[in-house]
């Protein structure tokens, strides 16, 4: 594993292994160097069936890539993809990739992943290690009910639930017009606590623009059905230029990698 990779700093259960990579530890090259996992972003298919190779040694198998589409559906991992092959990363869809923005396991080995670079990854385990799940949470999926919908899919008390929120765009470099705030505070109020005014001069006042803070209302939005126990990197995606890819930040870029999983081999459940 690369070292400038991260491992939650967590009290999840010892057999509930979690892992973020950095944009370091593979073989793309600019604007995708180096470890970019994603297919879908333009990088040569060559280089992100190697980077997802290097990333498998530190897995006990190959996760469950996801279409995300910025959306709430969530489904369950429960036997190995089949996704290894160029001509499957050139372009495979329905099973193989499916269209979702979570997933969620019980099966030892099986490895749940969600790509980011500024959006909120949210890895999730219940405390007896049990079921684990990984949620894409941009602002649209975080105000559409994509964290509600994944603890849902676990199918355990929130209160035996723990979560932990992964490198994302920070807020004091989150600039959002005012239909997303209005998206928040319409469905609870508490939402506007998370929202700012962003500094004069910085844009046109014509409409509104407002700093947010996606970790925040993760938090509001998590306490909300009772999830309690939230942990989180302070990184900010943004501004380290040197860890993280950001999409705000350079348009055409890489994507990080936030995967969780149960201790032991696939089909050992």
């Amino acid at each position: 594993m690369h070292p400038d990779w991260i491992v939650p700093d967590w009290p999840a259960p010892a057999r509930v292994r979690a892992l973020a990579t950095s944009r370091a530890g593979g073989v793309s090259v600019s604007p995708y160097a180096s470890m970019n996992p994603a297919v879908h972003v333009g990088d040569a298919p060559a280089a992100v069936a190697e980077n997802r190779r290097i990333l498998c040694q530190a897995l006990p198998s190959e996760p469950l890539w996801l279409n995300q589409v910025h959306g709430t559906r969530v489904v369950e991992v429960s036997l190995p993809p089949m996704q290894s092959s160029l001509s499957k990363l050139q372009g495979a869809t329905g099973e193989v990739t499916p269209e979702a923005d979570a997933s969620v396991t019980r099966q030892p080995g099986l490895v749940c992943a969600v790509l980011t670079a500024d959006c909120l990854p949210v890895l999730f385990c219940d405390d007896s290690g049990s079921v684990v799940a990984a949620a894409h949470a941009g602002w649209r999926g975080l105000a559409a009910g994509v964290l509600e919908a994944t603890v849902e899919a676990m199918g355990v008390a929130p209160e035996r639930i723990l979560a932990w929120l992964g490198p994302a765009i920070g807020p004091a470099s989150f600039e959002v017009g005012e239909e997303v705030r209005e998206a928040f505070v319409a469905g609870n109020p508490m939402a506007g606590i998370a929202f700012r005014p962003a500094l004069p001069g910085t844009l046109d006042e014509s409409p509104r623009k407002w700093l947010a803070d996606l970790s925040m209302l993760a938090r509001i939005r998590l306490a909300g059905i009772g999830v309690e126990r939230v942990y989180a990197d302070a990184s900010c995606t943004f501004k380290d230029a040197r860890r993280f890819f950001s999409y705000r930040r350079d348009g055409q870029t890489g994507r990080m990698a936030s995967l969780i999983w149960i201790e032991g081999s696939p089909g050992s459940g």
